[in-house]
């Protein structure tokens, strides 16, 4: 199969979908890739890697997508990279569609093409392997973050995040103790703040406990939340619903009762947000304040670490795309429900 990868075109965003020992993998398979010349310069991954590895250089976008079967990205597509598609083409990304403008799924459909949504490729069990991988990420990107937000000559409360003897640490509130939740819970702890872990799921909290004992847990209700963030130095919004848009777990009323200087950070911004006051912001604003409570709230924030996020999604997708690049779409979509559940349009139909 002919499998196509161009540069990741949203500002700031300095990863690439598939990266060299990936399409390693690939060519090893028999499969032929062509990446876009420079798609892999934001993380540090060079054409002639891409080379040595076995894949075709293209030179513009429009070469990279017109010779490719299936094209994988990162961020969702925009409407100039979906008109190069030809019909009935696959494209891997991360649509996030419970947010994307509904002249999207119009395009896919009048386009015949199929969209499958990384973020909603789910296993058996519930989980989602390849939003999991970068939510790890996002997670612990969530900690040198809040320490940055808590500084005085950042606006915050002047507080460092652990605390020294004599000192208190910083209370960090997590709402949500998924793959993000929880890898946030574990550096916050490991900086040595205050930790307490949010989630409607014993089971979440179980795991947090088992593997997190200095982190407080408990589980999500209104008055509970509203007591915690009236308290809290950070709070970490971190809740995900796969394919819906993120409901407001902390509502305006909590953020105005917080303290001056204090901190959020809505990891699901991505998906619209969980905390009331939320709106989406860029790496080159990240933050505003209400009520003198500093808001950030950058959409997929992971492009800042280009090489650590490619290689993580890169991994994560791999057995999808050798799967659907063995079998085709229509025989990989019969073998594998894991890809089933992740799509959003076949051929231009939706399912």
């Amino acid at each position: 199969m002919n499998i196509g990868i161009i540069r990741e075109r949203a500002p700031f965003d300095r990863r690439v979908a598939l990266t060299p020992p990936v399409v390693r993998r690939l060519a090893g398979a028999g499969h032929k890739v062509w990446i876009e010349t420079g798609a892999g310069d934001g993380a540090m991954y060079r054409d002639t890697e891409y080379l040595r590895a076995g894949a075709q250089i293209a030179y513009s976008p429009e070469e990279a997508i017109q010779r490719a079967e299936l094209l994988v990205k990162i961020g969702r597509p925009s409407a100039t990279e979906l008109e190069i598609c030809s019909p009935g083409i696959a494209v891997m990304a991360f649509y996030h569609m419970a947010v994307a403008s509904p002249t999207l799924l119009d395009t896919l459909e009048a386009r015949s093409l199929t969209a499958i949504g990384c973020e909603v490729i789910q296993q058996e069990d519930g989980r989602l392997p390849v939003l999991g991988a970068i939510s790890e990420i996002a997670g612990q990107m969530t900690v040198p973050i809040a320490a940055h937000l808590l500084r005085s000559s950042s606006g915050g409360r002047g507080i460092l995040l652990g605390g020294i003897a004599g000192v208190p640490p910083a209370r960090v509130v997590i709402i949500g103790a998924g793959s993000a939740g929880f890898a946030a819970a574990r550096s916050a702890a490991a900086a040595g703040a205050r930790v307490t872990a949010f989630d409607r799921d014993p089971r979440r909290l179980r795991h947090v406990i088992e593997h997190l004992p200095a982190v407080e847990t408990s589980l999500s209700d209104e008055d509970s939340i509203a007591e915690a963030t009236a308290g809290a130095d950070v709070v970490i919004g971190a809740i995900l619903i796969a394919g819906s848009r993120s409901p407001h777990v902390v509502t305006r009323h909590m953020v105005e009762q917080m303290k001056p200087g204090s901190a959020i950070i809505d990891v699901s911004i991505d998906q619209g947000g969980c905390v009331e006051t939320s709106r989406p912001t860029s790496m080159s604003e990240p933050t505003f304040v209400h009520h003198g409570v500093t808001h950030f709230c950058v959409p997929n924030f992971t492009c800042d670490l280009g090489r650590s996020a490619s290689a993580a999604i890169a991994q994560a997708t791999l057995p999808y795309v050798l799967t659907i690049a063995r079998h085709g779409i229509d025989g990989a979509l019969e073998r594998c429900q894991d890809l089933r559940r992740g799509v959003y349009t076949l051929r231009g139909r939706r399912p």
